[in-house]
């Protein structure tokens, strides 16, 4: 891993893999304002990244200074990241971490990191509502079946840990510390429609059912609602910069009417100054903030939108969301509903499955292709958790493998699984948050808010987790060394 993460991070590539979720693309996707020559007069703020986090961070900004003059700088089309190639999954899985935490941490700091998750959860699906974003908005429950005995007593141990370290309310159904958990192997299989045991025939060894946890997700079509927030930044006078890649940034020999100290953005077309410059480019951050390479390592993630067999035995929809996890990784599925009653199934990951638990895939910025051994494994995902006799047999008129599309996206891994959020150090008026492990639905929105008050502010929220920081210190620990995908439950686009 340390050989991998000592790749030179280089920007977005020009022609990515087309994205299941552009299809349509937002009318925003090529908005080019201003002109490409140098604007004139420096912004407040300078957003790099169109995907959720930078575009939570404008909306932030507004909401707190209505009259801010901002400008958001995208490599690509808008939202071509992550973000608008990710799973479609806003699920925390705090349980799984949470043990982790409180031994590296303590409790409390393990308790802000579980709240801020949920929080951030029920207020991205709240926004949606509120913004009146028409993007398959859906607060559900969600199932993790589990094909490894000591993976299930583990979750086991974390489910009672977090529970009872949680308040009453909070253990309430529906609520951050709300699970149930199922051991008998019979009613997961009936509740859930999964088989009892794997299925896939690129699976060598026998892989059992032993247990399943359910809790709170929800599932939304992450590209609509970020283009959606977008837009209603727009109406609010954010200035947009598509197909515009940031080489450079630089002190500034100007100062704002203010006083403050300035930023040079050099790009291809124009150079654009601001006051303070906020990086939100997640995966990519080292090719613009040298100082994090190693810190923040780019992951290829792998995803799959598939259609069930004509003679399906699975509801449409299915009513939850789902993660199968095994013994040296997971994958993470949502059914999406269509307008003639059927569902596509979106299934991604396979990181488990490959050499080195996916070791091939850190380092890479390379979303124009897939990774053939993955896409072998994640085909025959459907039929192997569910079974044949669930997702259906194969008709003479239906394809070998019913796969209606499938791509790749580049995340943002951090060594510690957490992201860097604040002040970059010695740089004032430089800030950051990125590096969110295929995390960024559930952490986000609540990091972008707690940003943009330490912008507005300088001062932490009390609820946002002070190990989120980023610090000299925090860096200098932070480096890649040997860690894999097995070490980690939590990835997903």
């Amino acid at each position: 891993m340390d050989t991998r993460s000592r790749i030179p991070v280089g920007p977005p590539i020009s022609s990515p893999l087309p994205s299941y979720w552009h299809n349509p693309k937002s009318p925003l996707a090529k908005t080019q304002e201003p002109s490409t020559d140098s604007p004139t007069t420096p912004y407040t703020h300078l957003i790099i990244g169109s995907g959720i986090s930078g575009t939570m961070i404008a909306f932030n900004i507004f909401r707190s200074s209505p009259s801010a003059h901002i400008a958001m700088l995208e490599a690509r089309e808008i939202c071509s990241g992550a973000t608008g190639r990710n799973g479609g999954h806003t699920k925390a899985a705090s349980y799984l971490s949470y043990v982790g935490h409180v031994r590296e941490l303590g409790k409390q700091e393990a308790l802000k990191i579980a709240r801020l998750e949920y929080a951030n959860i029920v207020k991205t699906h709240a926004l949606a509502g509120e913004l009146g974003i028409e993007c398959e908005n859906a607060v559900c429950k969600t199932v993790d079946v589990v094909y490894d005995r000591d993976a299930f007593e583990h979750g086991k141990r974390a489910v009672k840990m977090l529970r009872e370290d949680m308040n009453e309310e909070e253990r309430g159904e529906g609520k951050a510390g709300w699970y149930r958990v199922y051991e008998e192997v019979e009613e997961v299989k009936r509740k859930f429609f999964v088989a009892g045991k794997n299925e896939n025939a690129t699976v060598k060894e026998e892989e059992k059912v032993v247990g399943a946890f359910e809790y709170l997700a929800g599932r939304i079509h992450a590209y609509r609602f970020t283009t959606g927030v977008l837009a209603e930044c727009v109406r609010q006078g954010l200035e947009l910069c598509a197909n515009t890649p940031v080489h450079d940034i630089r002190p500034s020999n100007q100062k704002s009417e203010q006083g403050e100290a300035l930023w040079n953005v050099h790009t291809q077309h124009a150079t654009f100054t601001a006051s303070k410059v906020i990086i939100a480019t997640n995966g990519y951050t080292p090719y613009l903030l040298k100082e994090m390479q190693g810190a923040i390592v780019p992951l290829r993630g792998q995803i799959t939108a598939q259609r069930p067999r004509s003679t399906t035995k699975l509801p449409s929809p299915l009513p939850t969301t789902y993660s199968f996890i095994y013994r040296t990784g997971f994958e993470y599925m949502i059914p999406r509903p269509l307008p003639d009653g059927t569902q596509h199934i979106i299934m991604g990951g396979g990181l488990g499955r490959l050499p080195a638990n996916g070791l091939s895939e850190y380092g890479t910025v390379d979303d124009s292709r897939l990774n053939t051994e993955n896409t072998a494994y994640l085909r025959e995902t459907c039929t192997g958790y569910f079974g044949t006799a669930n997702w259906g047999e194969k008709s003479a008129e239906e394809a070998e493998q019913p796969v209606v599309q499938e791509w790749t996206g580049i995340m943002g891994a951090t060594s510690d699984e957490r992201p860097f959020v604040g002040q970059v150090p010695g740089k004032r008026g430089l800030w950051i948050s990125a590096g969110f492990n295929g995390h960024g639905m559930v952490l986000c929105l609540k990091s972008a808010e707690a940003l943009v008050k330490m912008m507005g502010e300088g001062v932490m929220p009390e609820w946002f987790p002070e190990s989120y920081l980023i610090t000299e210190e925090r860096l200098e620990r932070c480096r890649f060394q040997m860690k894999t995908d097995a070490d980690s439950r939590t990835s997903q686009l």
